[in-house]
């Protein structure tokens, strides 16, 4: 049983809803990174999505496209992503670590040592934007021979034939993209995401997560009442972006906001 389904079933005994938040592995300085994945568990992180820099992120909106660029600036590769998740399992044998990102690094490297090297570091699970099912079942293959999750993307527009094959294809957790757009874009309907998560279950028992347009407490609450877990990204990333000067002070910040969420989720 892989840890996010360990944390999952863990969750749901105790009647909470999973907080995942996203940031930008370097961003706004390498070593910020695994101090500040520590202290986003000491906040309520449940699972932590960690973001490949990428320089052209076309899922992202311009919070998470600068995040991006501060990383690349400080040569941030692939490979230095998985020696921050080794790091953090030094301390941390627990807490699911999700990579987020595109296709490109993971074929350059190759997707046989992806595999290989993202389970060696203590990596759970991969979320790539740009791999559609249809043309990721080699990748889906090597990740599942190390035992890592491949973690797919369903959209408000995904027809239900799609979202059948997007699960069968899945695993840990699925996650619905409640808005049309990129990253930090509009904001959310939780009316919409309530009908559409109940389509999205009646393909599937897997956990179902809900990100893009979560930006507080308020926000979160009203999703994570229908949803198995929220994704908070855009919100957090922008503390790093007020606080690139002050690489200290983006710990505390993004802290502050999971911490408002956390005790929101769990008034529910």
């Amino acid at each position: 049983m892989s840890r996010i389904t360990k944390k999952f079933e863990s969750l749901r005994a105790a009647g909470r809803k999973a907080l995942i938040p996203y940031v930008t592995a370097g961003d706004p300085d390498p070593s910020v990174t695994v101090p500040l994945m520590h202290d986003m568990v000491s906040a309520g992180a449940d699972i932590i999505e960690l973001g490949v820099p990428f320089s052209d992120p076309m899922a992202d909106g311009p919070v998470i496209q600068k995040a991006s660029e501060r990383a690349l600036k400080h040569n941030v590769s692939l490979q230095d992503v998985f020696g921050m998740v080794e790091a953090f399992r030094k301390t941390d044998a627990d807490t699911p670590v999700v990579l987020m990102g595109y296709l490109n690094p993971i074929e350059v490297m190759g997707y046989a040592s992806f595999a290989e090297k993202a389970a060696s570091a203590g990596v759970d699970a991969a979320l790539t934007v740009d791999l559609p099912p249809e043309e990721g079942s080699e990748f889906v293959a090597e990740l599942r021979k190390y035992e890592l999750d491949p973690i797919f993307l369903i959209a408000p527009t995904t027809t239900d034939k799609r979202i059948a094959q997007l699960c069968s294809s899945a695993s840990g957790f699925v996650y619905y993209v409640s808005l049309k757009g990129v990253t930090g874009a509009a904001t959310l309907d939780s009316s919409a995401v309530a009908k559409k998560l109940a389509s999205i279950r009646t393909h599937t028992d897997m956990p179902v997560g809900v990100g893009f347009g979560i930006k507080d407490a308020e926000s979160a609450a009203n999703v994570g009442a229908v949803a198995d877990a929220v994704v908070v990204g855009s919100a957090l990333v922008n503390q790093a972006d007020a606080n690139q000067d002050n690489p200290a002070a983006v710990s505390p910040a993004i802290c502050a906001i999971l911490a408002d969420i956390r005790r929101a989720l769990d008034s529910l």
